[in-house]
């Protein structure tokens, strides 16, 4: 899986891992039951700060992608729990984006496009392959 982590973005570099991750298991190039690297590694792989890791495996846990275990460290496991509570913060989280796209004079029929292209691009199963990491400059 390529991991892109943007040293110049205005967004945090725990909140970009995470994002990485979730998008590797949309694009099934992660799976249930694989194992991510231990924070060292990842830490030492991306040259960022083992605490940057850990915060983005600990969000991942808490949203319900992966299950920490002091034996086997971060193993993806997507929780099918709560689904009520997931599209609560679905729904948050896609409030702005409509918002922004009303202000922007962005049709309902080009955002049900877009949301159709990106569900057909995280549905088609892609072939898994190992963590690179490359530093956008």
């Amino acid at each position: 899986m390529l991991i892109e982590i943007d040293f110049n973005s205005n967004e945090a570099l725990y909140i970009q891992l995470r994002n990485q991750i979730i998008l590797g298991i949309a694009k099934d190039m992660l799976r249930d039951g694989d194992s991510l690297p231990s924070v060292r590694q990842m830490a030492n792989e991306l040259g960022v700060n083992m605490h940057t890791v850990n915060k983005a495996y600990a969000l991942l846990r808490q949203d319900g992608y992966v299950k920490l275990d002091r034996r086997n460290g971060a193993v993806i496991s997507v929780s099918m729990e709560n689904k009520s509570h997931h599209v609560e913060n679905i729904h948050s989280n896609m409030e702005m984006i409509v918002a922004q796209a009303v202000c922007k004079n962005i049709t309902l029929e080009e955002m049900q496009k877009l949301v159709e292209d990106m569900y057909d691009t995280f549905s088609s199963a892609r072939p898994q392959i190992d963590i690179i990491v490359e530093e956008k400059e």
